[in-house]
């Protein structure tokens, strides 16, 4: 989600300066060690989300382990053959700059023979110590975890900036009236919905929540999204309801932007989910948090913008869930602090700061544009100026 945004952004406003390459860094080439090391972060989250002990217990190590041996015990220890291939896919690329918005592929820059200019932007409420291994500039988007980062030797103002959250830049296009989202979605414009997410793989407290909600007699739309779960998307479509709940789930799918829009509450696992649903202005209610990152950015969302809340029991989320379809108007605080966050989104600073760090290491970018630029100047207007 933040590299689509980024790409998108840095190429309409610096494209026609630079070449920008968005690489689909473990699949394009074909390596099965790196598709393999991919397929092994992803079954990591399964597994945390399954276990949400084995997810704090990793995240505590990765922090109490330092940045250089967590890096190297992710990277080297784990697959070294996958970061011997990962090293010379990016030899292969040979990039100037790395932009990277997950740890690894900076890793990777950073062992090159000639290595380029790192930026790495951290999605997360704080800089673990993976996202906080060496690069020339790093980014974060919330601000406790950018004033604890401060702290550390290692950040400094030049070297960390801040800026606003990459969503992805559809976000802007998609008309936030809830009652034009539902009537295109085809849901009743009417009633109170509900979202509920359970990260990419639907796995979770959402099933749980899912068939007590099934089984209530308000007029209410719950959109469970299943992501890649296509068992528990079955068992959705086979789910009876009482006839006031319209029941629509998902399994993956392209229109979450249209389905934050059209919702009246988020409901689900921790994770920069929220970040889409505090766009739309949408409360947030958090079922699970699995890890030490993901508890970061419930605190992000709870404590800093005040548009969300923490409710841990299937049976206590559904109630709460009921006595805001019963009286909408006890969500206004959180929508309020929802809205009141949205200039908090955008790629735009982050390009600019890209930018600017490049020209900064490679000044002969800032000399070929002012050359570029004379050219493009209009004869007759420099021949006013030398008259001035």
């Amino acid at each position: 989600m933040p590299m689509k945004s980024i790409a998108e952004t840095f190429g309409r406003k610096y494209g026609d300066k630079v070449d920008v390459i968005s690489s689909s860094f473990f699949r394009e080439s074909g390596d099965l060690h790196l598709k393999k090391y991919e397929q092994m972060i992803s079954r990591q989250v399964r597994i945390y989300n399954r276990f949400p002990a084995i997810g704090y217990l990793a995240t505590f190590l990765c922090e109490a382990s330092g940045s250089v041996l967590a890096s190297f015990g992710s990277m080297r220890l784990i697959a070294p053959v996958a970061y011997r291939r990962g090293v010379k896919r990016m030899e292969e690329i040979a990039p100037d700059a790395v932009f990277s918005t997950h740890w690894v592929t900076n890793y990777y820059a950073n062992h090159l023979k000639r290595k380029p200019l790192t930026v790495m932007y951290c999605p997360d409420a704080q800089l673990n110590k993976l996202f906080s291994y060496p690069s020339d500039l790093a980014m974060i988007s919330m601000p406790d975890g950018y004033r604890k980062a401060l702290k550390r030797k290692r950040f400094t103002a030049d070297n960390l900036k801040f800026v606003p959250f990459l969503i992805r830049n559809e976000a802007f296009s998609v008309s936030p009236d809830k009652r034009a989202a539902r009537a295109a979605l085809g849901l009743p414009e009417e009633n109170f919905t509900v979202l509920l997410v359970e990260g990419g793989y639907g796995i979770g407290k959402m099933e749980a929540v899912c068939k007590r909600l099934a089984k209530e007699h308000l007029p209410m739309t719950v959109i469970p999204v299943c992501g890649k779960n296509e068992a528990l998307y079955r068992r959705f479509l086979a789910l009876k309801t009482t006839e006031e709940i319209t029941f629509r789930p998902y399994a993956f799918t392209e229109d979450m932007f249209r389905l934050e829009a059209a919702a009246d509450l988020f409901c689900g696992k921790s994770g920069n989910i929220l970040a889409e649903a505090t766009f739309f202005g949408n409360p947030s209610i958090v079922t699970n948090c699995t890890s030490l990152i993901e508890r970061h950015i419930a605190d992000h969302y709870i404590r800093t913008v005040g548009c969300a809340m923490k409710v841990l029991s299937p049976r206590k989320t559904v109630e709460r869930i009921k006595a805001f379809a019963s009286d909408p108007s006890a969500l206004a605080p959180y929508r309020e602090a929802a809205n009141a966050w949205r200039g908090h989104f955008g790629s735009e600073q982050a390009a600019d700061e890209l930018w600017k760090k490049l020209t900064e290491t490679f000044p002969e970018l800032c000399r070929e544009d002012a050359a570029a630029a004379a050219d493009r100047e209009d004869p007759e207007s420099l021949e006013l100026q030398d008259a001035l």
